[in-house]
């Protein structure tokens, strides 16, 4: 992957290791709480992930809305389909994501590109 891929990739996974390193039970029930939430359910998991960009969109967590991207790419929703779910986090949070909306698209590209060059 790209380094700004791998830069957020690796940092979220040394600070999740380190957090969870302290053995605190409420954290840890948080994080096992986000992970489970995002599983397959009554609702399939594309469509929680786009749940979570949205809200992630109009929280204006862009750590979050990496984390959204990376795993909507991974479950295969495409560019029409995380360009709509931005225009409707942007639309309820307001023109102050538009930054937020920013970086996001940036960072699909990057992702678009890195699976270009690795199909090469």
């Amino acid at each position: 992957m790209s380094n700004q891929v791998d830069e957020f990739n690796s940092y979220r996974a040394k600070m999740n290791d380190k957090i969870l390193g302290e053995n605190n039970k409420v954290l840890k029930r948080i994080f096992n709480l986000d992970t489970n939430a995002f599983t397959e359910g009554a609702l399939d998991k594309k469509t929680k992930e786009l749940l979570g960009l949205v809200a992630s969109v109009v929280l204006r967590c862009d750590d979050c809305v990496r984390y959204h991207l990376e795993s909507s790419y991974k479950e295969g929703l495409k560019r029409e389909e995380i360009m709509e779910t931005l225009s409707i986090g942007t639309l309820i949070g307001g023109t102050i994501v538009i930054p937020h909306l920013r970086r996001a698209y940036e960072f699909w590209e990057t992702l678009e590109e890195t699976q270009e060059r690795e199909e090469k």
